[in-house]
């Protein structure tokens, strides 16, 4: 079963314009660093994302949005618990964010 990973960022208030396009460049390049444990290859299946430009004024602080697509569960959680790559992007991350949303859903299940 696909899942997809919704990534919803608010970068801290005075983060310099070079912090968050690193930031935003490291987060996809997650899409070819992060490997599959048993074949070395790449196991994201998309990686899409940018600043937001809604005109609702409900984004309650969030300024970038990224949607991950894993194709099964398992590659999800290897992603969260145990890529390498992944874990050396949220050292680099967490510090320079105000907030984070994260929500993984299967696409039609409700």
């Amino acid at each position: 079963m696909p899942v997809k990973h919704l990534v919803l960022l608010q970068f801290k208030d005075g983060a310099s314009a070079e912090t968050v396009k690193d930031g935003t460049s490291r987060m996809l390049s997650l899409k070819e660093g992060c490997l599959h444990p048993t074949t070395q290859k790449p196991y994201i299946k998309t990686l899409t994302g940018g600043k937001d430009i809604s005109i609702e004024g409900a984004q309650n602080g969030i300024t970038h949005a990224f949607v991950v697509e894993f194709e099964s569960l398992e590659d999800r959680n290897y992603y969260v618990n145990q890529d390498p790559f992944h874990a050396e992007f949220k050292s680099y991350m967490v510090p320079r964010v105000e907030k984070f949303i994260i929500v993984d859903f299967a696409e039609g299940v409700f």
